[in-house]
């Protein structure tokens, strides 16, 4: 299906990857690629060279621009892994992704500074970090060094309550407030490019997620460009009484509803349930 931004007056956004100017003024699609083997939908299939680089090629060939790579599991009751154990997981896929597909965006989901680190070396272009740089307090000043695009997620303040549900008197008044004292950190640490995620499926009620939804272009005032997240999220499935891979035309319909309240990013599993 394909997706128009009929709304002239949209802000223009875009992103400096190392050195690449990249507009989001359209909409663009993050393919997942998770290394995890205990992922709830997917772990296991990808956590080999071989299986990613066919997985990243699958992804951009189905509409994706940027692969956000992750090494470690956030759902309820996953493994934790240190930041060793992270950059063990990740080998050298980074660097064969960049060698096989070198106009490809690389993301780096992590929380962890070290693995920014070495994520940079390799050859990552954004940071995307579900704790808003919470549970390492070295992450960010390590972020404002390599000058990538940061991705700035509204969570619990830890690791250990990152799941507990909150009922929020107003779940939009709430995440801005917490973008408005994060992105002025992140300015004063001298991180410039910044992409909102109000972190669906963390901490959330079903309701407040759904509100998020019809509200989504509130969020951030517009000043930044907003990246959603649902793709085989619980708040979708669960209540239909079905599995996350059952609920593809839920799905799609709440992506096209995102789309057209000002999403910049769609992050998902599947890019070619989604035609931009």
């Amino acid at each position: 299906m394909d997706f128009t931004i009929s709304n002239n007056t949209s802000p223009f956004f875009s992103i400096n990857c190392n050195g690449r100017l990249v507009d989001l003024s359209k909409p663009r699609l993050m393919g997942i690629l998770n290394l995890t083997p205990d992922s709830f939908s997917d772990g296991g299939q990808f956590n080999n060279e071989k299986s990613a680089l066919q997985q990243a090629e699958k992804l951009l060939k189905n509409g994706a621009t940027i692969i956000d790579i992750g090494a470690q599991s956030t759902r309820p009751k996953a493994e934790f892994l240190k930041a060793e154990e992270e950059i063990d997981r990740i080998g050298n896929i980074i660097s064969l992704i960049k060698k096989e597909f070198p106009d490809s965006l690389i993301s780096l989901d992590t929380f962890y500074s070290e693995v920014v680190k070495f994520g940079f070396d390799e050859g990552i272009d954004l940071v995307n970090d579900i704790s808003a740089g919470q549970f390492d307090s070295d992450l960010l000043d390590t972020v404002a060094k390599t000058g990538l695009p940061y991705i700035l997620m509204h969570v619990n303040p830890t690791y250990q309550q990152m799941h507990e549900k909150i009922k929020y008197d107003d779940i939009i008044l709430a995440i801005n407030y917490f973008f408005s004292e994060k992105v002025n950190l992140l300015r004063k640490k001298g991180i410039t490019d910044i992409i909102l995620d109000p972190g669906f499926g963390f901490g959330k009620t079903v309701e407040d997620q759904y509100k998020m939804i019809d509200e989504f272009q509130y969020i951030g005032f517009g000043h930044l460009p907003v990246l959603a997240g649902i793709s085989k999220k619980s708040f979708i499935y669960k209540p239909l009484g079905k599995q996350p891979n059952e609920v593809e035309k839920e799905t799609l319909d709440l992506h096209l509803k995102l789309l057209e309240k000002g999403a910049s990013i769609i992050r998902l599993h599947h890019p070619e349930t989604l035609k931009l």
